[in-house]
């Protein structure tokens, strides 16, 4: 009996283990991205200042520039991968990634860091609609909420060890290292691509391949579905728990508390670890969409309690501040995991499986929409307001919670309309990397 007990009761740190070969494939993808992009990001500001020479304000007009044209693309990208294949749009921007890094330690000066940056904005639209399609399309349903988990705290240990890697480079103090910098993760990205482009091929990949998805289905698409972007618009919405992670709370802890500046280093990394090794475990109870409702409200009363926590620390001192302000940075964290769950469930029981990479571009833009304004919202609310502004934020979000409900039930119905039934692919895992035959274009991508 005691030999069965790790089987039917697995310890904490292995239920940190995806448990299929395809979910372990997909969590390493994860990984080996993150840690590339973190170890660029980290430095990026050094890099756009003293190794490009741009000024702070072209920085940011430069980031401003790329995250419009990002936003213009979601919607036709999401369509080339549905026309393509998720898999092979998937890789062909990841190469992209890789070629964009290449190029960036010859960059000097703000048209041509311009340019790098659009191409990044394309690639970074299609392969978000790529790689959320591919994951949908490759899964059993039974697998797809817990391998996103996995995915998701795979990305965080990539974050992690990308941001250690770039501590490092920073710690040189030598502009020739910064400089250079961008071909690691380009080496990573290219190792990312070539990774991608062994998984095997998606049920849609397939029928790219054997021409049936040359011809845009029948029926209406995601413009057509006002729920699927309510559920979005609105989802986006509960998401703008990362502007209170990342922007307010740093900010009133730094303006308004008594409390050192350091424990934003404690905030942070704390934040980092629970979404590493939590994910497997909050996204569990999801199972459906009555359970995805359910975890918006457990994530929106986190939100709330933060909100709470928070405003009160104005008129704290000393440890009382610094204890309530990392509890209010922990459990709105609380409020990013549960909404992962929920979100998850979403894309994968509201999307057509005919046109995912369209749904996907579709809840890229809608979701957008619905959180955009928040940094400049929140910010003028929480620092102008104070007690009155946290109030006026928790309300944003309960009244994004109340609305979700006949969101999701308009979407619901419309899926039953129109949606046609989805054929489960068993033991997907276990087939060849490489398609069953030759299709259009299908040598460009499987680069072993």
């Amino acid at each position: 009996m005691s030999t069965n007990l790790p089987a039917t009761r697995p310890g904490f740190f292995r239920r940190l283990i995806p448990p299929t070969p395809m979910s372990r494939r997909l969590a390493t993808q994860s990984m080996l991205f993150s840690t590339g992009e973190g170890a660029f990001n980290t430095g990026s500001a050094v890099f756009l200042t003293q190794v490009v020479g741009m000024s702070a304000a072209r920085v940011g007009l430069a980031l401003s520039i790329t995250g419009v044209a990002e936003f213009l693309m979601a919607y036709p990208a999401g369509r080339l991968v549905d026309r393509f294949g998720p898999k092979r749009i998937w890789a062909l921007t990841t190469w992209g990634r890789a070629a964009c890094f290449v190029a960036l330690p010859f960059v000097g000066s703000f048209g041509e860091y311009l340019l790098v940056g659009l191409l990044f904005a394309l690639a970074a639209s299609a392969g978000h609609s790529s790689y959320q399609s591919y994951v949908l399309d490759a899964l059993p349903t039974e697998e797809r909420i817990e391998t996103q988990a996995y995915m998701y705290s795979a990305l965080n240990v990539g974050f992690t060890l990308g941001a250690i890697l770039g501590g490092i480079t920073l710690a040189f103090n030598n502009l020739t290292v910064v400089r250079w910098t961008p071909l690691f993760a380009a080496a990573l990205m290219t190792v990312t691509a070539w990774w991608i482009s062994r998984l095997p091929q998606a049920p849609h990949d397939l029928r790219v391949a054997s021409g049936e998805a040359r011809e845009r289905p029948p029926g209406p698409g995601p413009l057509r579905n006002r729920g699927w972007m309510l559920v979005t618009f609105f989802n986006g919405t509960l998401w703008t728990n990362q502007v209170l992670l990342n922007v307010v709370i740093p900010l009133w802890l730094v303006e308004v508390t008594d409390a050192p500046h350091v424990l934003l280093a404690w905030l942070f990394g704390t934040n980092t670890v629970l979404c590493i090794f939590l994910p497997a475990y909050t996204s569990k109870g999801v199972r459906n969409l009555r359970d995805a409702m359910r975890y918006v409200w457990i994530s929106s009363s986190f939100f709330v309690a933060s909100c709470l926590i928070t405003m009160v620390t104005h008129s704290t001192a000393g440890l009382v501040t610094v204890l309530l302000v990392w509890l209010g940075h922990v459990t709105v964290t609380g409020a990013e995991l549960f909404v992962s769950g929920a979100s998850w469930s979403f894309q994968a029981e509201l999307m057509d499986p005919r046109r995912r990479g369209e749904y996907q571009g579709v809840a890229d833009v809608s979701r957008t929409l619905g959180s955009m304004w928040a940094p400049a919202l929140y910010t003028f609310l929480a620092m102008s307001w104070g007690a009155q502004g946290w109030l006026v934020i928790a309300g944003i979000i309960v009244v994004a919670t109340v609305a979700m409900g006949p969101s999701i039930r308009l979407a619901e119905g419309f899926a039953a309309r129109n949606f046609p039934a989805e054929v489960e692919q068993e033991e997907l895992a276990t087939e060849p990397t490489r398609g069953p035959g030759p299709g259009p274009g299908s040598h460009e991508l499987e680069l072993s």
